[in-house]
């Protein structure tokens, strides 16, 4: 993909994506962080959204934001996972932990669809539909953890900035990951 192209889809999300100094600063409340996470996504999904036509560097930028959507939710999910979750099923009420059950089987769905682009290319046949589900799931998963399961953990006493601490520790070792994995990529192609 050409510079342009790929800029087009970094800022995208770059707009809501916490430089180095602020992620300190933010990472005491841990829904915040994951928070900001939802609006660089959605980002992303509106730029998509915009892209129109079959040319090339429309095809290309498709092709952009959508792996960078991508990106942004494996680590996204991997963080709510591995963090949120656990500590969202400990704090909460018996009652309340079905959001998370459901959160979970939200998540697989979401990978199910990265998944599929690993195969699909821009301009092939259910691209566009694929990604469109994908973010329409995921609108939906962030409008049910932002209106139901964020307000019942806060109300909880959960230790939020020591949990946004682990989250923001826990996307720079990704973000590393997924640089060097990209670094790996462009050295391979040379």
């Amino acid at each position: 993909m050409n510079d342009r192209v790929t800029k087009s889809a970094k800022s995208a999300s770059d707009d809501t994506t916490p430089s180095a100094p602020r992620e300190t600063a933010r990472a005491a409340d841990a829904l915040a962080l994951l928070e900001a996470d939802h609006r660089a996504v959605e980002k992303l999904f509106d730029a998509f959204a915009q892209s129109r036509g079959d040319q090339r560097d429309t095809l290309d930028a498709k092709a952009a934001l959508a792996q960078r959507a991508c990106e942004e939710l494996t680590m996204h999910t991997i963080i709510e996972e591995e963090l949120l979750y656990p500590a969202a099923q400990q704090a909460l009420p018996e009652d309340d932990e079905l959001d998370v059950d459901e959160a979970f089987v939200e998540h697989f769905l979401v990978k199910t669809l990265i998944a599929k682009f690993e195969t699909l290319k821009p301009g092939d046949q259910g691209f566009d539909a694929t990604f469109k589900v994908m973010s329409e799931l995921v609108r939906h998963h962030i409008e049910e953890e932002e209106g139901q399961l964020f307000p019942a953990l806060r109300r909880t006493g959960c230790d939020l900035a020591a949990l946004g601490n682990k989250i923001a520790a826990r996307k720079q070792t990704l973000q590393a990951r997924l640089d060097e994995a990209g670094a790996r990529a462009v050295g391979d192609k040379t």
